[in-house]
């Protein structure tokens, strides 16, 4: 499987994209965007976006032959190393793209593996993500792969009349059955941890990746998770205990969502996923600095539908108040950063029916957030504990 090593070198890119039937221009141009910041995360540098409008993706090449020849021209003509298709691309299409353009050919499912692969820190995140790589891995299987047999001694341990790439092939398959089991082990682990918490109120971070998840997280816990302004930055899930005032609650930080996440992901992250599906609150973090900041937020909501959490109690969070800016003055076209009774009146604020809008970084409308998360735990928590109320009465008597 290609990966870029940050190690060593940065790579040249160029990245690829199809305007398919139903989609706008702007739209594969912002998913280019985001492809060329998935990139920069893994290490290389975007020389050059490619974009095809077809209506619908070439079985053979996945671009039209035309402009698969101009990208070959191009890479060979200005030392490209790497060509990232920005959708997933099957055995047959990654084949013959390589042969013509002779260069490494990785898709976005590729990319955000190797990204995941890079930032895992634990045993956990670790056996994760190299459970989803095998798995991506396993169809994609070519000569590059003739060295695997050295993990299990090479000679005498090939079937008679066996070729290499099935006996790479039997290898990965072992390989993943045994990442499964130890998966398995450690998702029992994890649910005798989460059994072990007692029955304090838990909250749940959630979000596209990038949006100041972590952050947040930081201030409220008065933690020091580590944040930074890359794309999954955090893989492995976080709980930390935090009060307000007399309440006590479990937060969770989460891995990030992202549009077109690779389903292996989604399969091996199965436990911290799971942190998701029994919190009892949401706190859905979202920037909206971003200029697609309600597509991610549909992607958060169509991920968290496709794992069966839909029904969950949920605060919606706009972060980055301090870095937004909408139309507004006397001159058409003239930009202004809007005070917080100005958001809080917009549409945004209609999405939904617990809305928040904040600055975690500059610490904007935090004391509105505690309460209003207070407000939320303090229902969870007298529906689960109602002999305590009295904590509640003498809180709001103060």
């Amino acid at each position: 499987m290609g990966t870029i090593d940050t190690k060593k070198k940065i790579e040249r890119a160029v990245l690829v994209g199809l305007i398919q039937q139903g989609q706008s221009t702007e739209v594969v141009y912002e998913h280019l965007n985001e492809l060329a910041f998935l990139a920069e995360t893994a290490g290389a540098i975007t020389v050059r976006n490619f974009v095809q409008k077809l209506s619908l993706p070439s079985k053979k090449t996945f671009v039209g032959k035309g402009k698969l020849e101009e990208i070959a021209d191009f890479v060979k003509a200005n030392d490209i190393e790497v060509v990232i298709f920005d959708d997933e691309l099957s055995p047959s299409q990654m084949r013959n793209i390589e042969k013509i353009v002779e260069r490494k050919i990785i898709d976005r499912s590729n990319l955000i593996l190797d990204i995941f692969a890079n930032r895992a820190q634990t045993a956990n995140a670790k056996t994760q993500v190299e459970l989803a790589q095998l798995q991506y891995m396993l169809p994609r299987l070519t000569r590059l792969w003739t060295h695997l047999e050295r993990q299990k001694g090479g000679i005498g341990m090939r079937g008679p009349g066996e070729t290499q790439i099935e006996t790479d092939r039997r290898i990965i398959k072992d390989k993943i059955a045994r990442l499964q089991a130890k998966l398995k082990k450690i998702d029992k682990q994890k649910s005798v941890q989460r059994g072990n918490r007692g029955k304090m109120i838990r909250v749940a971070l959630v979000g596209y990746t990038n949006v100041g998840k972590s952050t947040t997280m930081n201030l409220l816990s008065k933690s020091d998770i580590f944040a930074e302004n890359k794309l999954f930055a955090t893989l492995d899930t976080t709980v930390r205990k935090i009060v307000i005032d007399n309440i006590p609650f479990l937060m969770t930080d989460t891995v990030g969502f992202i549009r077109k996440l690779p389903h292996q992901l989604v399969d091996s992250f199965k436990s911290t996923l799971d942190e998701v599906r029994e919190a009892d609150l949401l706190l859905h973090v979202v920037d909206i600095t971003h200029p697609a900041f309600e597509d991610q937020l549909n992607t958060v909501n169509e991920t968290l539908a496709d794992i069966g959490v839909t029904d969950k109690p949920t605060i919606l969070v706009f972060n980055k108040v301090d870095g937004y800016e909408a139309l507004g003055g006397f001159e058409e076209g003239e930009f202004s950063r809007p005070r917080l009774e100005d958001l809080e009146k917009t549409w945004m604020a209609k999405m939904h029916n617990r809305c928040i809008f904040i600055s975690a970084v500059d610490k904007i409308n935090i004391d509105v957030f505690k309460k209003m998360l207070y407000d939320e735990v303090k229902e969870l928590h007298i529906k689960r504990f109602p002999y305590n109320n009295f904590l509640y009465e003498n809180y709001e008597e103060e």
